[in-house]
């Protein structure tokens, strides 16, 4: 295949930008706390009631980190009523590519058939998809893009060591993806984004050879103590209390976390997403399976505000409200 590259095309700016489809892609592989703590000498019960999780999905051996991104984003598509010819741009969020290049977002646009859209990978661990939901806003805000395509997938469990208790019981593997169209009006508001790397050794793979390694109860800290300020910041961003909003959709890092920032940001009447009792800890794909879930049991419904809050290795965190499609 010979590529002629074309003069580009500089499509109007838009208002605002949407999410007009999500999906996801669960491995089949269910795995339970007896399965996952009996070898490591601690009772399923010990699992949920440190973590919240009650089961979690392994990828199989032939679901790549690429493979599952592009089943989600599929299916997003298809939901939106658009295909493949109609994406511009794609934007995978991972962490768990088992090599640093060819970058997966373009192993998951040629999957999709579009082999020559402009692709590229972010890498901001659990935080990712909010970072690259906010990149594509402002791509297709400025009309550098009419239709994104924003993955997260991770294959996590390659990069755990199944004999430490403190990861092996916690990640998991998926992959979840949202289409993102231009809009008359704001969609997805502002994304509120930073992180700390004084604190970066807490969650880290210190090498292509090493396991991820974590310091739980400091990460617990720190997401508790200073992340409901960026939650609040996201909210007036988007001209919204939080006791108005109708969803409340964070990492699915561990449900008393979870429970704790919607608490004390006073999101209690949201429908709050619990994703992490069947799914796991899937880092940069946990929002979007998170978000999709709350959607297909109905418990969210389109129009909705909803606040989307990453945050993880780095020390990472993103967060925005948007309009759920």
């Amino acid at each position: 295949m010979s590529f002629h590259p074309s003069a580009p095309v500089v499509h109007e700016a838009r208002a605002g930008s949407r999410i007009a489809a999500v999906a996801d892609f669960r491995p089949e592989r269910i795995v339970s706390n007896t399965e996952l703590g009996n070898p490591l000498g601690v009772s399923a019960e010990w699992i949920e009631r440190r973590v919240g999780i009650r089961e979690r999905r392994f990828a199989g051996p032939g679901d790549s980190v690429p493979g599952m991104g592009a089943h989600a984003a599929a299916k997003a598509l298809s939901t939106a009523g658009l295909g493949p010819a109609d994406v511009d741009l794609v934007i995978l969020a991972t962490c768990s590519m088992p090599s640093p290049m060819p970058n997966g977002a373009a192993s998951v646009a040629a999957l999709l058939g579009i082999p020559t859209v402009a692709a590229f990978d972010v890498n901001a661990a659990c935080a990712g998809f909010c970072y690259a939901l906010g990149i594509a806003d402002g791509l297709v805000r400025s009309g550098t893009s009419r239709c994104a395509l924003v993955v997260g997938a991770e294959r996590m469990t390659d990069w755990v060591d199944p004999t430490d208790v403190d990861t092996a019981t916690i990640f998991a593997d998926g992959a979840g993806a949202a289409v993102v169209v231009p809009a008359e009006r704001t969609g997805i508001h502002p994304v509120v984004w930073g992180g700390d790397g004084e604190k970066a050794s807490l969650v880290a793979i210190p090498d292509r050879h090493s396991s991820v390694t974590m310091s739980g109860q400091a990460v617990y800290r720190w997401v508790t103590t200073e992340l409901t300020e960026v939650a609040r910041a996201a909210c007036a961003h988007a001209g919204v209390a939080p006791g108005d909003l109708k969803g409340f959709v964070t990492h699915q890092a561990n449900l008393r976390m979870i429970e704790h920032l919607a608490r004390t940001l006073g999101a209690t009447g949201a429908a709050i997403a619990r994703d992490i009792v069947e799914t796991g800890n899937t880092s940069a794909a946990s929002v979007p399976l998170a978000l999709t879930r709350l959607i297909d049991l109905g418990r969210l419904r389109s129009g909705d505000p909803v606040l989307l809050m990453g945050f993880g290795a780095g020390l990472s965190y993103a967060a925005q409200v948007v309009t759920c499609p």
